[in-house]
This record gives C-alpha cells, sequence and structure tokens, in this order.
C-alpha cells in the first residue's frame, strides 16, 4: 500500500541565513518560559534543515558523505543554536546565563562568506512535525550515557533530522561538533558511502567512543545498522558503539539478525516525552502550566486523550476508528475558565502555519478558538457537550460547502506542496490493485499522462483539510456543527500534501455518503466560489479512496475499528465501480 510520503522544499540558502539572522534578532526580550524557548528551538530546527540541505547537495553531487569546509559551517550554526537551546532548557526559558550572540553571528557570517549554491533541498523533518520528538530529549538522553562515552566522543547524525539531533548530544557531552551521514539504499538495507578523508578523520583515535543519532528505529532498522556494521568492520569495539534513538523499542519486523542482535545488547538511552513535560522533575515547567497565564492554573491533571482516547468524550466513542500510531500528543486541560485541548502541532515554522490557520478558521466561525502556540502545543477551546456527527442533514451539506468554499479562498499553497497527479494515479492503481485485486483497477485505465497533464497545469493548490471524516464534525448543544482537526492533514506524514479543492469535494462526498443530487449541490457551491474542472473531481473521487483503503490498512494493526473502515471505503469502490463492468 501507498500511504506515507516526506515533503521537500528548495530553497537558496542565504535567505534561511537571513531568515536565521533576523529571527534571531526579532526575539521577544519579554517573553519567557515556553514561549521564548520554543522560538530558540524553531531557529535550532531551521538551522539544522539548511545543515542537512547543504550537506545533501553534496552528498548526491559527489556520490558520497566527505568532510567538507561547507558542512563544517553548516553544522557550526547548528552547534551555535544547540548550545543557546540547552542553556535556556536548563534555565527554564529565561535568559540566565544563555551564551553570548557573537558565536551564533560569527558562525553565520562564516556560512555566508562560503560559495553557496543557487538552492538546497531540505527535508521536513518527521520527528519534529508530527511525532513529538524534541531535540532537548537528546540533551537528557545523551548525559545518561555511560561516562567512557564523554572522553572522546565521535558523534554521528544520520540525515535528515539526526544532524541536528546529533548536535543537541554533543553539546551534552562537550564534544565536537557531529559529522552526518546519508544512508541510503532499500529502506530495509541500508548502506553508506564515505569518502576516504571523512574514514580516516572517523578512524583516526582508536580509544574514540562513537554515538550514532537519529530517530526510529522503523521497521528494519537498517540505518542505525550500517553505520554500526561499518564501524565494527573497520575495528571499532561495539562497546565503543553508542545509539540515541527516537523510542526504547526493539527493532521491527524486518530487521537482519545481525543488527537485532546488536540492538539488544546496545547502550541506547531514551527521554520521551512524558518524561520530558510531565514528570516536574526539570527547571522546565511541566506541560500542564505552559498556558496557566491565559485559561488559569489547572483545577485537574492532564487526561491523555493520546492513542484514540479521545474518542470517549465525543459520544459514540467506541464505534470511531482512529489511527493510534499516527495520531499527534494530546491531552484535556481543566481549568477554572473551562476545558482546553492541548495539542501537539509541530515544532518549527509547522506549527506556527497552524496557528495561523487556526485563527482564521476560528474568525470565520467554523472551527473553535486557539489561544497560543507554545514550544510546539497549540490550546484551543475544548467544545463541551460536542458529539460526533452521525447523520448527515441538509444544513451539514450546506455547512460543507462554505467550508471547502472558504478554505479554498483562504489558503493557497505552493507549487509542488502535494502529490502530482500521475503520483496518486500509481497510489490508486497500488492500492486497489492489492485490496480488490488488478481487475478493479481498470476503472483507472482512462487516465492518460495528457489528460493529467492538461488537469495539473489548471489545479489551484490550497492547503486542503484532507480530514473531513464524519467524526470530525462535532454538533454543538445549540445546533451548531463544528469542523475538529482541520489544521495540518495536507502537511501530515503522507503523500497527499496540499491538492486543489476538488480533493476535499471528493472527500466531502465520500465521508457524506452523498446521493448524486447533494453531490451535485456541494460541487456547484464549491466550484461557484473556487472554480475547477470537473474531470478533476472525477479523477480525485477514484484516487480519495484508494488513498483512505491503504490508510485503514495500516490502521487496522493497531486499532480493531479501522478494518471495518477499510471495509467500507471498499465497499464505496464496488458500488460505484463495479469490477464486472470494467470501466467507470
Amino acid at each position: 500500500m501507498l500511504v506515507y510520503g516526506d515533503q521537500e522544499v528548495s530553497e537558496d540558502p542565504r535567505r534561511r541565513i537571513d531568515r536565521l539572522r533576523r529571527g534571531f534578532a526579532d526575539a521577544d526580550p519579554a517573553a519567557t518560559g515556553p514561549e521564548r524557548h520554543g522560538a530558540l528551538v524553531m531557529l535550532f530546527i531551521e538551522a539544522s534543515e539548511l545543515a542537512q540541505g547543504l550537506a545533501d547537495r553534496e552528498f548526491y553531487s559527489a556520490g558520497m558523505d566527505d568532510r567538507t569546509a561547507l558542512q563544517d559551517a553548516g553544522m557550526n550554526v547548528v552547534m551555535a543554536l544547540a548550545r543557546h537551546v540547552a542553556v535556556s532548557w536548563r534555565s527554564a526559558g529565561t535568559s540566565d546565563g544563555l551564551p553570548d550572540a557573537v558565536e551564533f553571528l560569527d558562525a553565520l557570517e562564516g556560512l555566508s562568506a562560503l560559495p553557496l549554491p543557487e538552492s538546497v533541498v531540505m527535508r521536513r523533518a518527521e520527528g519534529h512535525a508530527f511525532y513529538s520528538l524534541y531535540p532537548e530529549a537528546y540533551l537528557e538522553a545523551a548525559a545518561r550515557l555511560p561516562p567512557r562515552f564523554a572522553k572522546s566522543p565521535v558523534m554521528i547524525g544520520l540525515r535528515s533530522i539526526g544532524s541536528g539531533l546529533a548536535a543537541m548530544a554533543a553539546v551534552a557531552l562537550n564534544a565536537p561538533a557531529p559529522v552526518s551521514l546519508r544512508p541510503v539504499g532499500h529502506p530495509f538495507q541500508r548502506e553508506i558511502r564515505v569518502s576516504e578523508r571523512l574514514s580516516r578523520m572517523l578512524l583516526a583515535d582508536p580509544q574514540a567512543t562513537y554515538v550514532i543519532v537519529d530517530e526510529g528505529p522503523g521497521l528494519s532498522g537498517s540505518s542505525f545498522g550500517t553505520v554500526a556494521d561499518w564501524l565494527e568492520d573497520n575495528g571499532v569495539s561495539s562497546d565503543h558503539i553508542a545509539f540515541l534513538p527516537g523510542h526504547d523499542g526493539e527493532l521491527g519486523p524486518q530487521a537482519s539478525d545481525r543488527h537485532r542482535r546488536r540492538w539488544a545488547d546496545a547502550v541506547r538511552p531514551v527521554v520521551g516525552f512524558d518524561e520530558l513535560f510531565r514528570s516536574g522533575e526539570r527547571p522546565f515547567p511541566p506541560l500542564e502550566r505552559w498556558f496557566a497565564d491565559i485559561p488559569g492554573p489547572p483545577s485537574a491533571p492532564l487526561e491523555d486523550l493520546s492513542g484514540g482516547r479521545w474518542r470517549r468524550l465525543c459520544g459514540a466513542g467506541g464505534g470511531l476508528p482512529a489511527n493510534p500510531q499516527q495520531e499527534r500528543r494530546k491531552f484535556l486541560l481543566r481549568s477554572g475558565t473551562g476545558s482546553w485541548l492541548l495539542k501537539f502541532a509541530g515544532l518549527g515554522r509547522i506549527g506556527v502555519n497552524a496557528l495561523h490557520r487556526a485563527r482564521v478558521l476560528h474568525a470565520a466561525g467554523f472551527t473553535t478558538e486557539p489561544l497560543a502556540l507554545r514550544h510546539g502545543i497549540i490550546a484551543e477551546r475544548w467544545l463541551d457537550g460536542g458529539q460526533a456527527m452521525t447523520q448527515v442533514t441538509p444544513d451539514a451539506v450546506d455547512r460543507l460547502a462554505h467550508y471547502l468554499a472558504f478554505r479554498a479562498r483562504s489558503f493557497p499553497a505552493q507549487p509542488g506542496s502535494g502529490a502530482t497527479l500521475p503520483d496518486l494515479l500509481t497510489m490508486a492503481r497500488t492500492n486497489i490493485g492489492e485490496a480488490l485485486g488488478e481487475k478493479a483497477t481498470r476503472v483507472l485505465d482512462g487516465w492518460t499522462a495528457d489528460q493529467l497533464a492538461d488537469l495539473e497545469a489548471d489545479m489551484h493548490r490550497v492547503v486542503t483539510d484532507n480530514r473531513l471524516h464524519r467524526w470530525e464534525w462535532l454538533r454543538l448543544p445549540d445546533g451548531r456543527l463544528m469542523k475538529t482537526d482541520a489544521l495540518d492533514h495536507a502537511a501530515a506524514h503522507d503523500l497527499i500534501g496540499c491538492q486543489d479543492i476538488a480533493w476535499d469535494v471528493a472527500g466531502g462526498i465520500v465521508e457524506f455518503d452523498l446521493t448524486d443530487e447533494w453531490a451535485e449541490m456541494l460541487y456547484r457551491a464549491v466550484e461557484e466560489a473556487a472554480p475547477f474542472d470537473r474531470r478533476l473531481l472525477a479523477f480525485c473521487l477514484p484516487c480519495y479512496i484508494a488513498f483512505q483503503i491503504g490508510y485503514w490498512t495500516f490502521a487496522a494493526g493497531s486499532d480493531s475499528s479501522a478494518a471495518r473502515e477499510r471495509r467500507r471505503y471498499e465497499a464505496h469502490w464496488k458500488r460505484w465501480w463495479p469490477v464486472e463492468a470494467g470501466t467507470g
């Protein structure tokens, strides 16, 4: 099944350097706590992305990783910001003891003085964007390494996200700036390509210890494993190798025997989100106090709503499906001013963009009130008494039409910010072929490359909702229908991304199970506000269903209701495009 995807952005490195310089200069001196600290972390993430983009450009040009002046200069910027983040973390987000700005500004000048490419491709760091993976966790985890790893440590960060995380760990160990490597090849059999110069540098000290840093591991852990293989094959003892991963679980089912044996015995400390922000054992304030100045101090312990636990609070909860592995962390905060949802919106600019959309949608009356964004967590008013929509009524279809028309007008997206139409067609063929057999894919045969090129040329990409399921609409006691989870699914860890509003119209038709008459009404209402080609809607409908089949297939491994949801989409396909007919 094809479901997941990575998003990339191409940017002039000079523009990113200017943004870092302005962001550092514009930091609000009055801000404290999570707000001030979060602004520093955003700069750190943006610098880490730049360092990754510069390193990858040289890697793909040379066909191997090397030690270069450009990469050293990029990592110097990251290290300077990592030191700021570390001091801010230990001082509870105040300015007490922050390093002098000179180191950071000098590092920026040093990078700016080098010949820079016209553009670099920066990959979104999944852990920072979706999975509540905070850089400070690696600062704390590195401090738990056995003392031998603090003597002569060589820090190795695995790109993309690992290059920045390794810098945080290096600060904890007072180590030199890390080297970053790009594992490539089959996801279950990654390999590294290291130049002779970099090899000599990595292996120069026979007493060195090595700390390999990345998020994950995933299904195989082969990125971690291939670096450790290379070190051992070059004479490094296994007890001189440690890992800093993103979780404390075992390797996935696709791991090799060698990697599995090593992982079972390896030094690999982890500090998770709950220990980091909910234990109350650190100078940094616990999560329940991040917003105490706005709704007031908590009147009860936080209630964890992650992993589908939100379902018990929105009516008919037992029958609603969820994808626990993909859900963002979320909590219910109760205070004297009511109940508030605290949800991970993403570290860095992705969270800032989510807050902007939240404010715009609330001002238009479609979503709940957002309070603030602090260090990746957005606080929104909890809709007490709201019940998940179970019955589609004419007012619900009208509400959907107005909502989609508003999104189409309000949130334009950049070209290339989502899957291409050929990508969607490939996804649909793959998912439907696996789920229903090759005969069921014949309905897709009529879409030619020329047709898709014509449609794509006239597309108007917007930040689509991509999450129009009935349970994402709450009916309030006063009768109003409010959209939930409306901020970030166009930037989710999947391949869809930002699409033409036709994608959401297709989603609305499927999720609301609209009759032909109501589907036509929805199309006309949205098309009047944001014109799109009816042929594009005809293309998006089968692609939408195919994506949902893939999505709920993966979810079925961790939620019993997900299999039922997959069958519902399969039934949609069979009803609209009977296999026997062979065509749409």
